[in-house]
């Protein structure tokens, strides 16, 4: 399954409200949400007969590919046509799970959808088993033999990409019959992410907290995600303890999970021969460690960077000590700007206007025929993402709109995963269609550095300028800081579970709280990190992901070097941005950035942010120096 399409973003990032947008927030309906602001999966298949229709066809066609068993490495020819059986039915195995998956998502509750979600999960474990034989045959060969079946067939160069990276691959790969055991293991191995799933947004006993104007609130993550930025910092201290003081009743049954999902990964490491779970988990994409332990070296190199941050945001807020729940509290007293979902549609069109008119066409369609889904429902999957698995339909968002400035960014950000899946698959054929997380999360962050750059430039008010500014700021501390940390946290329990140490609820909370402590200052008193917070990685589903955060640090890195040269006008860097965007994964993520102008294998990415956010801080200050005059 092609997974990786699948990018989960409970970003919480929040936004401001317009009235006609409040009233959907407050109905939380499906039924009483127009057409026009839900999916419209009946692109994918019609209705559910149709799909189950296709899944039957799938399950009497895909047993014929033992007859390419022994055979399929023989010839060119043969090799040609078992790489084009295994991959047109691949192709509608991710159109399956993708509307099942998606109609899960509208209604985790619905035991329909996601009964049919499983059922094609099971479905890809026996396909997985069925063709496990062709990897083996396929090592069987040299690469002097492979370029010579290319020169001999050329249908086989599409594949070329495909064939020298298993080679390259070759002694992770077992025999037949382990290659068939460890893909039969994957009946079980979405397990963990599934009970967290359905725990965590449908079955989870939500807190209630009465806020400061008599209302009491339900704060499951949605809510949470919009009353964090309560502007009343009482509200937000009795929102903070309440949400993680009740993830905190369960942090035994959430550590027990997270523990499966990290002894999964083991089990996949050893399978594979690797030495360990972070060169397992980014090999696959040929991604030197030094990467992810880089980014995580130039972060705790930069504290005192972050730092500054914090101190800029005390007093623009204005309290003598900075606590963990005023890091999502407005910057800016009286700045109430509110966004319909159509205006921030606008504005993020607007945006994109650098990158020419084709970009901005398709990113309209996606607007106007149904590609969103856009606010919250009851039982609908928190956060934001965008899904391109269904390689001959379009790509999809999933929103959970609540109006804010964030929500817009937010929408900015997952408009850009989708652009960069309509460019792959409508520039690529199926089998190089995909492509890696790591260079995805740069088209998402170049958009959020794009609607920066519009809302900056459209906005004159010292006030709101401010609110922007920080705003960017926010995005810095969220997206580098932040994902770093919880990679830092990533690394540091698969490590210790390496070592053969048994992890509970309570040892996961012991170690992320001495992180939080130390990122954000603690001890330093920059910004106080209450007990309650401790719990925090019970919330973060990316930890199912297996080490997928870092790859928002390094993409924005490698976006603030790339929009920046757009920004200034330079066609030849937008060209080769647009190039990537359509490149899929025809390359290595390395190669396709270098390509693009981008070497993540040095500091500069880093560093160039670093020069940013001190940037941003500078004229912030600035700003701040004209108000006291």
């Amino acid at each position: 399954m092609r997974v990786d399409d699948f990018h989960p973003m409970p970003r919480g990032m929040q936004f401001h409200t317009s009235t006609s947008a409040k009233s959907f927030i407050i109905e939380r309906e499906r039924t009483k949400i127009p057409e026009r602001y839900t999916w419209n999966l009946a692109d994918i298949y019609p209705d559910d007969r149709s799909w189950l229709e296709a899944k039957q066809c799938f399950v009497t066609e895909f047993p014929a590919v033992a007859a390419f068993r022994g055979k399929g490495a023989a010839s060119p020819q043969s090799l040609l046509a078992c790489l084009e059986f295994v991959s047109r039915l691949d192709k509608e195995l991710n159109r399956l799970y993708c509307y099942a998956s998606m109609q899960s998502d509208l209604d985790t509750r619905n035991a329909i959808y996601l009964a049919m979600k499983q059922e094609v999960g099971a479905i890809e474990a026996e396909f997985a088993a069925a063709v496990s034989f062709i990897e083996p045959e396929i090592l069987s060969l040299d690469k002097a033999t492979v370029d010579a079946f290319i020169a001999r067939e050329p249908g086989l160069e599409t594949y070329r990409h495909i064939l020298n990276e298993k080679l390259r691959r070759k002694e992770h790969i077992g025999t037949e019959g382990e290659e068939k055991i460890i893909a039969d293991a994957g009946l079980l191995s979405d397990a963990p992410l599934t009970v967290y799933s359905v725990f965590a947004n449908a079955d989870f006993p939500f807190a209630h907290v009465e806020l400061s104007d008599g209302k009491t609130v339900k704060l499951d993550q949605a809510a949470f995600a919009l009353h964090k930025s309560a502007p009343l910092r009482d509200d937000r201290r009795k929102v903070f303890a309440a949400y993680f003081g009740k993830l905190q009743e369960f942090q035994r049954t959430f550590g027990a999970n997270l523990y499966a999902e990290v002894k999964k990964n083991l089990f996949y490491m050893r399978a594979r021969k690797y030495p360990s779970c972070l060169d397992y988990a980014l090999d696959g994409n040929n991604i030197p460690t030094r990467v992810y332990t880089g980014v995580i070296e130039n972060v705790n190199a930069h504290l005192s960077t972050f730092h500054r941050y914090l101190a800029l945001r005390r007093r623009i807020l204005g309290v003598d000590q900075l606590h963990y729940y005023d890091l999502y509290a407005p910057l800016v007293k009286d700045i109430d700007v509110k966004y319909t979902y159509d205006e921030a549609c606008e504005h993020v069109l607007a945006s994109l206007a650098p990158l020419g008119e084709e970009y901005v066409s398709v990113a309209r369609r996606c607007f106007t025929d149904r590609w969103v889904d856009v606010f919250p429902t009851t039982g609908k999957m928190s956060g934001a993402y965008s899904n391109g698995g269904a390689y001959d339909a379009h790509p999809y968002i999933l929103l959970n709109y609540n109006g804010k400035y964030d929500d817009v960014s937010t929408l900015a950000h997952e408009l850009g995963h989708t652009m960069h899946s309509y460019y792959s698959n409508t520039h690529q054929p199926y089998p190089t269609s995909h492509y890696s997380i790591f260079v995805a999360e740069v088209a998402s962050t170049f958009n959020e550095a794009l609607l920066m750059h519009h809302m900056l430039h459209t906005i004159t008010d010292d006030d709101m300028r401010l609110s922007l500014l920080g705003n960017s700021l926010d995005g810095i501390r969220g997206t580098v800081f932040r994902q770093v940390l919880f990679s830092e946290f990533e690394l540091l329990i698969h490590q210790l579970v390496e070592k053969g140490e048994a992890l509970t609820g309570e040892r996961f909370s012991e170690l992320y709280d001495e992180l939080t402590k130390r990122y954000y200052g603690h001890s330093q008193a920059v910004c106080l990190v209450d007990d309650e917070i401790k719990v925090e990685w019970a919330h973060i589903p990316h930890f199912y992901y297996r080490f997928y955060v870092y790859q928002y640090a390094t993409s924005f890195t490698a976006s603030v070097a790339l929009s920046e040269r757009v920004l200034a006008g330079d066609k030849e860097t937008t060209k080769r941005y647009l190039t990537l965007l359509a490149s899929g994964g025809s390359d290595y993520p390395i190669a396709l950035l270098k390509k693009a102008g981008v070497d993540m294998t040095t500091a500069e990415p880093f560093d160039l942010t670093m020069k940013k956010m001190n940037a941003v801080m500078d004229e912030m200050e600035r700003v701040l120096a004209k108000r006291t005059r």
